[in-house]
């Protein structure tokens, strides 16, 4: 009973070693294809990174009309704001708050001297920031909250941030989609290399058939040599992407270009993509090789 268990797993590893040069080559395929998903696994998650830390730092300035600031009032226009779906945080600033930020952008002292005075007559508002969940929300949460009495003027960026939140997302949708299709690509190589295993092996089937052996009997061992070049092909990718993105990470201080652009830390990050491109190694061995033996097995029963 352990004998018959275990057998698909001996002729698994007999068929690779066999037919080294075929193993090998789609080991080689696979390894290729799972060092592109890779690169592309890292830069679309880094990129929703990206995406995310532009939403947040792109909130949607409200400035409440000057007839409509006492306690009361404020805390009416606070409460329609939060009952709209999408809204994240709420954050208060008052005039004092708004006219002291706005001094402090001006860096030469007689440009500061010469508006301290308008400190007595403040022509700021009060106002709150509001930051949204999805970014894809901005124009629209925007408009909803200009209609409510009260709010003098609401400011989010315009078409600008929305463009670029939009177009961040079409990148990273794209960088999806590619990984996709390179794993498509990875099981029709495997298929074919499994194919001329098989092709090689056709009088050993024969006989297996001829003696009653069930397909479930002759697809089994086809099926964990496929798991196991796909298992060997990622070796390389998975060791490549461990080491390579921590390198990267240290070598940047974790971020590109700017603070705004900060890539994942590798922990536990990296370990996520890398299971994942041994489980999609795996994954496309194991089909790849069920879709060319059941072919075989199909044409000549």
């Amino acid at each position: 009973m352990i004998s018959r268990i275990f057998r698909p797993f001996k002729e698994g590893f007999r068929g690779v070693f066999r037919h080294g040069a075929m193993s090998l080559s789609a080991a080689t395929a696979v390894t290729i294809t799972l060092f592109i998903i890779s690169i592309f696994m890292l830069f679309t998650m880094n990129v929703r990174q990206f995406t995310q830390g532009i939403e947040q730092s792109v909130p949607i300035s409200v400035q409440i009309d000057y007839d409509h600031e006492s306690a009361e009032q404020e805390g009416a226009i606070e409460l329609a704001i939060s009952e709209i779906p999408g809204v994240a945080e709420i954050k208060y600033y008052s005039k004092a708050e708004e006219f002291q930020y706005f001094l402090d952008a001006f860096t030469d002292e007689r440009t500061r001297a010469a508006m301290e005075p308008f400190e007595n007559d403040n022509p700021m508002h009060d106002s709150y920031y509001v930051e949204v969940s999805d970014g894809t929300q901005l124009e629209s949460i925007a408009n909803q909250i200009s209609q409510i009495p009260g709010v003098f003027k609401v400011n989010f960026g315009g078409a600008s941030a929305t463009n670029l939140i939009s177009m961040l997302r079409t990148i990273r949708f794209g960088g999806g989609i590619l990984a996709l299709a390179l794993s498509i690509l990875a099981i029709f190589l495997i298929q074919n290399t499994i194919k001329l295993t098989i092709l090689a092996r056709a009088d050993e089937i024969a006989i297996m058939r001829n003696v009653g052996a069930t397909n479930g009997f002759i697809r089994s061992p086809f099926l964990i040599e496929g798991i196991l070049i796909g298992a060997l092909g990622a070796v390389l990718p998975v060791a490549g992407t461990y080491y390579g993105y921590r390198y990267l990470y240290n070598f940047t201080d974790g971020y590109i270009i700017s603070q705004m652009f900060t890539l994942l830390h590798p922990v536990p990050f990296v370990k996520y993509v890398c299971l994942a491109l041994l489980g999609i190694g795996m994954l496309v061995g194991l089909i790849g090789s069920f879709f060319s033996v059941t072919r075989y097995l199909r044409w000549r029963r």
